[in-house]
């Protein structure tokens, strides 16, 4: 990927393609470790990270990882997952973040020396094209981080045609991951893991 030491990044993660991302190539993300590389890159600005929580349940599972999040680093923003019922009569839940993440990068991308002249998407979702054409017409860079090594590969190729640069989630596996764990991982102070909710909320994505 194509960084230089004065880059102004801003990184938006959408919290539930991205971990459906790492899924697939059968690894978590330590967001530690993926906020330390990014830092190492440019001059980190913001961290977002998107997701819906349910907000029914007594505990919700991804709490834990909302609240490290919100405490190192990453800016968090959320909405409540909205339940329904699919075609086989389960209850699933759903939660697009898609304009909330429109909305912050168009804010924040090519706004003078506050603003961000490198968006990082982590996300390969392709209704995503005409916000990154929408922020290549404001003067900013977009690096799109997903994968095309999975089955299916989980990045548009309309998506991977409009950015600037284009990151393979398994090339940046050694760097930013840890094995995938068969259960629903508890909370560790260092760098949580996704949880129940977010793969919940990702099913109708």
């Amino acid at each position: 990927m194509t960084f230089y030491p004065t880059d102004r990044l801003a990184l938006f993660i959408d919290g539930a393609n991205f971990y459906s991302t790492a899924k697939s190539l059968g690894f978590d993300i330590d967001y530690k470790k993926l906020l330390d590389e990014f830092r190492k890159r440019g001059v980190l600005i913001r961290a977002y990270y998107y997701t819906a929580i349910n907000e029914g349940d007594d505990y919700s599972p991804i709490r834990p990882l909302v609240d490290w999040l919100d405490y190192n680093g990453f800016t968090l923003v959320t909405k409540p997952a909205r339940e329904f019922t699919d075609s086989q009569g389960r209850k699933r839940w759903r939660g697009d973040m898609n304009v909330e993440i429109a909305v912050d990068i168009l804010e924040i991308a090519g706004a003078g020396v506050s603003g961000a002249d490198h968006i990082v998407l982590f996300s390969g979702n392709g209704d995503f094209r005409a916000l990154v054409e929408a922020v290549q017409r404001k003067g900013a860079r977009v690096t799109v981080v997903s994968t095309v090594k999975s089955q299916p590969p989980m990045a548009s190729d309309d998506l991977r045609r409009a950015c600037d640069s284009f990151v393979d989630l398994a090339d940046l596996g050694d760097i930013i991951g840890r094995p995938s764990r068969p259960t629903t991982p508890r909370f560790q102070s260092d760098a949580p893991a996704r949880t129940r909710a977010e793969i919940e909320a990702d099913d109708e994505l």
